[in-house]
Formats: C-alpha cells, sequence, structure tokens
C-alpha cells in the first residue's frame, strides 16, 4: 500500500467510508476524512468526540478494505 493510494481514498469527492488494516489484524474504520492525517511514513485516525488516536506506520499497513 502507497501513501499515493490512502491519500486518494481521503480526498476523494464524494468520500467513501474505508478501513486500514494494520499487520497486528487490527482494523482502524476511516469515516471522516477530517479527522486522518497522512504524513510521511505514518498515517494518524483521531476518534471523534475523544483525545485519542492512532498513528500507523506505513511500513505496518497491510492492506485497505
Amino acid at each position: 500500500m502507497t501513501i499515493a493510494s490512502i491519500r486518494e481514498l481521503v480526498e476523494r469527492e464524494p468520500f467513501h467510508p474505508f478501513r486500514i488494516r494494520a499487520s497486528s489484524g487490527t482494523a482502524y474504520e476511516v469515516r471522516n476524512p477530517s479527522l486522518v492525517v497522512v504524513m510521511k511514513s505514518q498515517v494518524l485516525i483521531a476518534e471523534p468526540k475523544s483525545d485519542s488516536y492512532t498513528l500507523i506506520p506505513f511500513l505496518h499497513v497491510a492492506g485497505i478494505e
């Protein structure tokens, strides 16, 4: 999975929710593009209505669903 692929999904108009699966097997729901930041080597996914977030290094992105 490339950085460009994830960025395309986040910027898609209209936005369609998707799931990022990490190498650990954990899946992270992306339901709002405003809560995702695609950085140089990782992606940040913020949890709505809380102060929680997850950082996933691109090396650990196993797939997109």
